[in-house]
C-alpha cells in the first residue's frame, strides 16, 4: 500500500483541560531504523492499531500486525527516572492521530481474543489495574481473598474482571443504583452506594469474614476516600493508590496516626513494566477476558467531547475514541 504523507492529529496548545486541544493536519515524520508506522484505531498514550510500515532494524513486528502502545520503555526491574522521561503522550508525541510513528519498544502485540478497540484499553487502565493487584513480588492475589475497588472507570472495571478471574471476592463502591447494577453485571459480589453510606469503609469491612477487612484496596479517589480505605483494609492488608479523582485537599488527607495503626502497606500503583504487560496479556488470553467499554464511543474529531464526558464521571468502563472505521 502507498504510505500516507499527512496525518490529522490533536495537539495540546494549552494545559487547561479539553479546551486546550486543537485539531490539525501535520506531516508524518520519516521512520527511523527502529520506528514503526501504525494506523491508529483508538488514540492517546493508550491506543491500538495496525502496523503499516517498519524501519529497517525493526524485528518484533511486520506490516499487518495488530499492536497496542506501551506507555513507557520500562521493561522490568526497578522504576527509573529514564523510564518516566520517555512517556508516550508526554516526552514523545502520543497517538491521538490517524497515523503515528512509534519506537518499536513502545509497542506490544494485542491478545488474539481482543478487537482493536478492546486492545486500546490495555496500556494504561488495564496495566495499572494489573500492577495494583499483582505489583508486589511475592504477594499475588489469592483465591478467596477480598478486593475493594471504587467507581466504574477503566481501572476499576479491570480490577473486577481480573480479581474475579483469580477467584477473589470483590466489593465495589459507586454513586447510583444504575451503576451499581452494571458493576454487579461485570462481576462485583457486593456494591455499596457511597452517597447513601458515607462510612462505606466500615460497611465494606463488615462484609468480610469475621469483619477482619479486605485484603486489597484499589484506591482511586484519594483525599477523603483514602480514610475510608483505611477503615476497610485488614491488618497487614494492601492499599494500592492509583488515582486522585477526589482531589488532594489537606483537610481530607489521613494523618500519619490514621495510617500507622492500620499496620498495612500503602503503595502508589503506576502503569507497570512490559514484563507485566506480557503477563497480563497471557492471562487475558487464557481467561477470555473482555475489557469493559463505555457505550458511548467517540470519533477522532470529537476528542474534546470525549475528555469532557470522562470528566463528568458518567461513564462505565473505558471511554474510547475510534480514529477510523473498523473493529
Amino acid at each position: 500500500m502507498s504510505l500516507p504523507e499527512k496525518t490529522k492529529q490533536w495537539v495540546v496548545e494549552r494545559f487547561d483541560g479539553p479546551s486546550g486541544l486543537e485539531f490539525k493536519e501535520a506531516d508524518i515524520p520519516p521512520l527511523g531504523n527502529h520506528d514503526v508506522l501504525i494506523k491508529g484505531v483508538v488514540p492517546v498514550s493508550d491506543g491500538s492499531g495496525v502496523v503499516i510500515s517498519i524501519g529497517s532494524d525493526v524485528t518484533s513486528f511486520q506490516p499487518g500486525d495488530k499492536v497496542a502502545t506501551v506507555m513507557s520503555p520500562w521493561e522490568s526491574g526497578p522504576l527509573k527516572q529514564s523510564n518516566i522521561d520517555r512517556l508516550l503522550g508526554n516526552a514523545l508525541h502520543g497517538v491521538l492521530q490517524e497515523y503515528a510513528v512509534v519506537p518499536e519498544q513502545h509497542l506490544i502485540s494485542i491478545p488474539q481474543n481482543l478487537s482493536f478497540i478492546e486492545g486500546s484499553t490495555l496500556p494504561v487502565a488495564g496495566l495499572a489495574a494489573w500492577n495494583a493487584i499483582n505489583g508486589i513480588q511475592g504477594r499475588p492475589l489469592l483465591p478467596g481473598q477480598w478486593v475493594l475497588t471504587q467507581g466504574t472507570g477503566g481501572v476499576s472495571t479491570f480490577v473486577i474482571l481480573f480479581a474475579k478471574a483469580m477467584g477473589a471476592n470483590v466489593i465495589a463502591t459507586t454513586s447510583s443504583t444504575e451503576k451499581a447494577e452494571r458493576l454487579r453485571e461485570i462481576g462485583a459480589d457486593h456494591v455499596i452506594n457511597y452517597k447513601e453510606v458515607p462510612e462505606w469503609g466500615d460497611r465494606a469491612k463488615a462484609l468480610t469474614p469475621g469483619g477482619e477487612g479486605v485484603d486489597v484496596v484499589i484506591e482511586i479517589g484519594g483525599g477523603a476516600t483514602l480514610k475510608q480505605s483505611l477503615s476497610a483494609v485488614k491488618l497487614d492488608g494492601l492499599i494500592s493508590v492509583v488515582g486522585l479523582r477526589g482531589g488532594v485537599s489537606p483537610a481530607e488527607q489521613p494523618v500519619l496516626l490514621d495510617i500507622f495503626f492500620r499496620f498495612c502497606t500503602i503503595r502508589i500503583a503506576i502503569v507497570g513494566p512490559q514484563v507485566q504487560f506480557k503477563e497480563m496479556n497471557r492471562f487475558i488470553d487464557s481467561k477470555g477476558i473482555k475489557p469493559v467499554i463505555d457505550d458511548r464511543i467517540f470519533k477522532l474529531e470529537e476528542a474534546k467531547d470525549a475528555f469532557e464526558y470522562l470528566e463528568s464521571m458518567g461513564h462505565v468502563g473505558k471511554v474510547c475514541i475510534k480514529v477510523v472505521n473498523g473493529d
